[in-house]
């Protein structure tokens, strides 16, 4: 497959951002074997945000990992990164080739089924710097993907598949939300990497 071809570099927003989804990246067999190997290496634990002055843990794990122990705070909790496990680097390696982006760190999502979900958010944090280029890989079960527009409201849906990679950039963050919404019909875990680069 040609990774860069022009139809699989279209932008998927109308304005104000740029998503470009690559699908899939990696041979099922290869997306596969990444899946066992992030849900067996990986120091999953539970997420904790502190909203309106009460600590919420989420059923949904999540894991930090960089070039260095750098610090991520969202939600109103701090976390510090962990050293880069033989997988993770490989995967960042070809986010990086496919992106033209160097990230320096990944924050990781494990969603056991489709029970389990996200809100709508940006990844604005002052510490990722403006205008953000963040590298999403997903493994597992595939997912729907929404962006609402924070003005118009327009939403544009996409499907996350199993091996695939989505790219956010530009001012795709101060002009966008995300989400993943909860599904029924999702039996099986999705394990998601968002690669970033912390700036210092």
């Amino acid at each position: 497959m040609d990774l860069f071809n022009n139809d699989i570099e279209t932008n998927r927003l109308p304005y104000d951002g740029t998503v470009i989804y690559y699908g899939k990246v990696l041979r099922h067999d290869e997306a596969q074997h990444y899946l066992e190997k992030l849900l067996e290496t990986i120091e999953w634990k539970h997420d904790e945000a502190i909203i309106f002055g009460k600590r919420i843990i989420t059923k949904r794990k999540v894991a930090w990992y960089g070039d260095s122990d750098y610090l991520y705070t969202y939600s109103n909790t701090t976390k510090k990164a962990l050293p880069w496990t033989k997988e993770l680097l490989e995967l960042k390696t070809l986010a990086e080739e496919i992106s033209g982006t160097v990230f320096n760190s990944c924050l990781l999502n494990l969603y056991h089924d489709g029970s389990e979900g996200m809100a709508y958010h940006s990844d604005d944090e002052k510490s990722l710097g403006q205008n953000t280029t963040i590298g999403s890989m997903s493994f597992g079960a595939e997912r729907k993907f929404l962006f609402k527009h924070k003005q118009t409201k327009d939403t544009i849906t996409l499907q996350l598949e199993h091996g695939s990679l989505l790219v956010m950039k530009d001012e795709t963050q101060s002009h966008w939300l995300h989400r993943l919404p909860p599904s029924k019909k999702v039996s099986k875990p999705r394990v998601n990497l968002t690669f970033r680069t912390i700036v210092l």
